[in-house]
């Protein structure tokens, strides 16, 4: 039996697909407060609803339980965010307790950059999340992956929100030359599901990024052109654009952006360009490709 958190997110609902489409069995731990309307209707699904807080509700979630792909996060919620709280206070409780019930996998999902020695904020938390799944004693599998895209996403889809609030202007943290190295979702999800049978990829930490290195004015080009539009892009400093995210995020009812979103933009955020190939045999999408879903 598989459990999956977050399942009703980005990375999850694509993970969930693949599994059902594979007949994997698989529950869904999900937080207390109508999460369950995000799934697709006129399925039933094993659901277990427990808040990372509740030690009986997780257990119970834990029954029969031998893989976990633990994909929630709480960074959308920006300034609202307890980084440290959820990405180790509450992160010990669940692997003490996925320890208890016997999981032979744990999968983490970090990103590119992670270091709990980190200057960001973002960065530095999932570095100490990293950490926590280590001295675990769990086997587990950690992957820190490059920025992720698809439809739904929230990447490609914060740029298009920008580009259509701003009437045709878009900000660039310095000269937008900041290189990433965008993933299509469903690589990266098969790239998981495989994973499960690789005994290789016990105990390790899996750099995973795209087949191109890209700048963020780059990639905001290919959004755009996707969209049918031609923004003017506008240089400012990053810390100008620091306030930018603050006042985006402080006067939006859902904001496409929020303070740690220039986390992701403060350094290059990349890994070998033939990870994916190598490591999985996967040939990855190149961005441009998989961006219809934005047409429109």
């Amino acid at each position: 039996m598989i459990l999956v958190t977050g399942g009703t997110g980005f990375i999850g609902k694509n993970l969930v697909e693949k599994l059902e489409a594979s007949s994997f069995d698989f529950r869904l731990l999900l937080p207390p407060g109508g999460q369950t309307g995000a799934l697709p209707k006129g399925k039933n699904y094993d659901i277990v609803l427990s808040s990372m807080e509740d030690s009986g509700g997780l257990r119970s979630a834990f029954n029969k339980v031998d893989t976990v792909f633990h994909l929630a996060g709480i960074e959308q919620e920006g300034t609202k965010a307890d980084l440290a709280k959820f990405e180790i206070q509450n992160l010990e409780v669940f692997t003490n307790i996925a320890n208890q019930a016997g999981v032979k996998r744990f999968y983490y999902i970090s990103h590119l950059g992670a270091d709990r020695n980190s200057a960001y904020g973002l960065l530095k938390a999932k570095g100490l999340g990293e950490e926590v799944v280590r001295k675990s004693e769990l086997p587990y599998t950690i992957f820190r992956s490059g920025w992720l895209f698809g439809d739904g996403d929230h990447f490609t889809q914060s740029i298009a929100r920008l580009l259509k609030k701003f009437l045709g202007f878009f900000f660039l943290p310095g000269e937008g030359n900041v290189l990433l190295q965008p993933l299509w979702v469903d690589d990266f999800v098969t790239a998981l599901i495989w994973s499960m049978e690789m005994p290789e990829s016990l105990n390790t930490t899996i750099e995973v990024g795209g087949p191109e290195q890209l700048s963020y004015r780059e990639i905001a080009q290919l959004v755009a052109e996707a969209m049918g539009r031609q923004p003017k892009f506008l240089n400012i400093s990053p810390v100008q654009y620091s306030f930018f995210t603050q006042i985006v995020e402080n006067n939006m009812k859902n904001p496409p952006i929020n303070v740690y979103w220039m986390d992701y933009l403060a350094e290059n955020r990349a890994t070998s360009l033939d990870s994916m190939s190598r490591i999985f045999e996967i040939n990855p999408a190149r961005m441009k490709q998989k961006l219809s879903y934005l047409k429109g």
